[in-house]
């Protein structure tokens, strides 16, 4: 019976920490939700081609939720920058678009490789703590533009919802810390949204994906996390609010450095 049940107690979990982590970081739960899915779809007999570009576009997926839940709360806590907002916004979609393409084409084994070392350099970037010289500010429109775009790209290509890009950017312009988090947080649903859209493209005229899909996004797993990471989206939030950020984050580098490893090996 246990093996049974297995599969979706751990869809709950991984829906209730990428909700939490979506709320408290404003990370759109992806360094959590892939590495889970990965030690899920084998279970599963997933062929390994498709494997690792299933557990990326499901993640994207469940983030278009996490994060219209963690923007909105985040928002009614006024921790949301609008006019930065609206200068990443576009250049985010166009970033994700292209980097869901791109990566529908890549194969598993460079995802793989391209998504543990991305968790091991987030993990020494919150580690490390570094803090930008006090005089900085925001460049101009079209700079944040075109690193806005690249990190729309970058986030896709790993499958995570640019938060974890993101807070580390305006952070390093002076913007406050609680800012950053809700800012980014609402950057994730159109982030996620447009980099979903490029797996499912990419996926097209492929024969031997699991099913029930919808592209590259295995259904029942997307139901799941989403319905538990809604909830806690807006618990998150209030502990941010109420927590040191500075410790959650630390707290949080070591899973990812620890998870890093795990997925190179």
């Amino acid at each position: 019976m246990l093996e049974v049940y297995e599969p979706w107690i751990i869809y709950a979990l991984l829906g209730i920490v990428a909700g939490l982590l979506a709320g408290m970081l404003g990370v759109g739960g992806g360094q959590v939700i892939v590495p889970g899915l990965l030690y899920l779809f084998p279970i599963f007999h997933f062929p390994e081609d498709h494997m690792v570009h299933m557990a990326l576009g499901t993640s994207l997926a469940v983030i278009v939720i996490t994060s219209i839940s963690s923007a909105y709360s985040h928002y009614r806590l006024g921790s949301v920058d609008l006019g930065v907002l609206r200068k990443m916004v576009a250049g985010i979609a166009i970033g994700s678009v292209a980097g869901g393409l791109v990566a529908g084409y890549l194969p598993s084994k460079i995802l793989r490789i391209c998504f543990g070392i991305f968790l091991i350099l987030l993990a020494v970037q919150m580690i490390s703590a570094w803090k930008p010289r006090p005089g900085r500010e925001l460049p101009s429109t079209g700079k944040i533009r075109s690193i806005s775009a690249l990190i729309g790209f970058l986030s896709s290509i790993v499958g995570v919802g640019g938060g974890s890009m993101v807070v580390p950017y305006l952070s390093w312009n002076n913007i406050d810390m609680k800012k950053s988090i809700g800012t980014a947080a609402a950057c994730g649903t159109p982030l996620a949204m447009a980099g979903m859209i490029g797996y499912i493209l990419s996926a097209t005229g492929k024969t031997d994906i699991p099913e029930p899909s919808f592209g590259y996004v295995y259904l029942p797993a997307f139901f799941m996390v989403a319905a538990f990471s809604i909830f806690f989206t807006s618990i998150g939030a209030r502990i941010t609010n109420k927590l040191p950020v500075a410790i959650l984050k630390r707290v949080f580098a070591i899973f990812l450095l620890i998870a890093g490893v795990r997925i190179l090996l």
